[in-house]
């Protein structure tokens, strides 16, 4: 299967070299289909979801003040660096907490929950994956789409990915996808060790598939929880 290699420079950091798959095969949903619906689902659940946001943004400014909302470089398609949007669920620095924190590599792990700078709202934020509403944003401005593999970090991206790795930006990132609904639970396992999971959604991206996940991803967060 034939390959490019495109060089991306990440900021200040040194150049990323990603190996993007070009040959394979799209349909007209994944193509056409898929972005128009991406755009008109983000609209909907942005009217829906705008009193929780306004809620959660109020909340979060009256503990931890501003900003609201926190931009993180992360890796889409093609292996292009974009902003993405979430709520600041963190106090700004580690010094300011008493607590000394012995878990995983912050670097090479998503969400923490027992990181000491996480403000107790800012926890339950997390937990339901209310700090991820304003990517619905992102999903406007074509650098996201609802059903994908979540956005890897930079750093992860940079540091740790082998080249068969990079088949997973072959297609946009999404709010959420396989991994959320297969592997969520698993709060051990990290984005980088699964890769598996998204290729094999970048190899049979359809409308069936999309709604399937979308159909689960509740009762995975909800099961998350262990409500």
């Amino acid at each position: 299967m034939s390959a490019i290699h495109a060089q991306h420079s990440f900021g200040n950091t040194r150049p990323v070299v990603l190996e993007v798959v070009t040959d394979r095969k799209t349909s007209w949903y994944e193509r056409r289909g898929k972005p128009v619906l991406d755009r008109l689902l983000a609209v909907v659940l942005l009217v829906l979801f705008a009193p929780i946001m306004l809620v959660t943004a109020l909340v979060l400014w009256s503990r931890l003040g501003s900003p609201v909302f926190i931009r993180q470089p992360r890796v889409g398609l093609n292996g292009c660096r974009f902003s993405m949007l979430k709520f600041r669920t963190m106090r700004p620095c580690r010094r300011q907490v008493s607590s000394s924190y012995s878990g995983p590599e912050r670097r090479a792990r998503h969400k923490s929950p027992n990181d000491p700078r996480l403000d107790p709202v800012g926890r339950f934020v997390r937990a339901a994956s209310l700090d991820e509403l304003p990517q619905l944003v992102n999903v406007l401005r074509g650098e996201m789409s609802i059903v994908g593999p979540r956005p890897e970090l930079v750093d992860i991206v940079e540091g740790k990915y082998e080249s068969w790795q990079h088949g997973r930006h072959a297609v946009k990132p999404g709010l959420t996808g396989l991994w959320q609904i297969t592997a969520r639970a698993d709060t051990d396992t990290l984005m980088h060790e699964v890769t598996d999971i998204d290729l094999h959604y970048a190899r049979q991206v359809s409308f069936r598939g999309d709604a399937a996940i979308l159909l689960k991803t509740i009762p995975a967060l909800v099961k998350q929880r262990g409500c």
